[in-house]
């Protein structure tokens, strides 16, 4: 009786931690495209750009929201056809680029468009029923020990990532930094490897 669970336990083990991953990532470019839209809304062209979204009747604040996703579809695609051709790092890059920039476009357009949104009826019942769904399901997946864990490792290395540019903007002050980017990178591994211990 144990042993179909331990092999059900095995096989799904790594897509728990995939999927708590995931949704770190995924909450990480949410807040930062939040803030990042914060700061640009703040100059006044943006700023009427955005009056006028709120004006706007629902059905085009629809439109408009779901602009984002269909503008960058192409790009993640056109990515993936340069990882194919070769060009790893490029498409990876131009697929983090595009998931930044289509959290920041999304969850600035959610906040401008919603209270018109809500008040399509359909669209008001399907948001609702998927919050609900969305929130227990993510209810259940931060109570796992590799959401925990996947959590831990993310902030230890952010927080190492934030130690290393202190000390590197501290030695361009000093202008004692002439560093090669592998040296930076091998310096970036050794505290990594510091922090975790033996």
């Amino acid at each position: 009786m144990k042993r179909p669970y331990r092999l059900r336990k095995l096989i799904f083990a790594p897509l728990i931690y995939l999927a708590a991953l995931v949704l770190l990532i995924e909450e990480w470019f949410w807040d930062m495209g939040t803030r990042l839209f914060r700061l640009i809304a703040a100059w006044p062209p943006v700023a009427s750009l955005e009056e006028r979204i709120r004006a706007l009747r629902p059905y085009p604040a629809l439109c408009l929201f779901a602009l984002p996703a269909l503008l960058l579809f192409p790009i993640k695609i056109l990515a993936l056809v340069a990882i194919a051709s070769g060009h790893a790092v490029g498409g990876v890059c131009a697929i983090i680029v595009a998931k930044l920039g289509g959290a920041a476009a999304v969850a600035r357009l959610y906040v401008l468009t919603r209270p018109k949104l809500l008040t399509l009826a359909w669209f008001a019942r399907w948001h609702d029923a998927f919050i609900v769904l969305k929130d227990r399901w993510i209810g259940r997946l931060k109570d796992t020990i590799a959401f925990r864990r996947t959590s831990m490792a993310l902030a230890r290395m952010r927080r190492l990532c934030r130690e290393l540019m202190a000390r590197i903007r501290l030695k361009m002050k000093r202008g004692r930094h002439r560093s090669h980017p592998s040296r930076v990178l091998r310096r970036l591994m050794a505290m990594w490897r510091a922090k975790r211990g033996p």
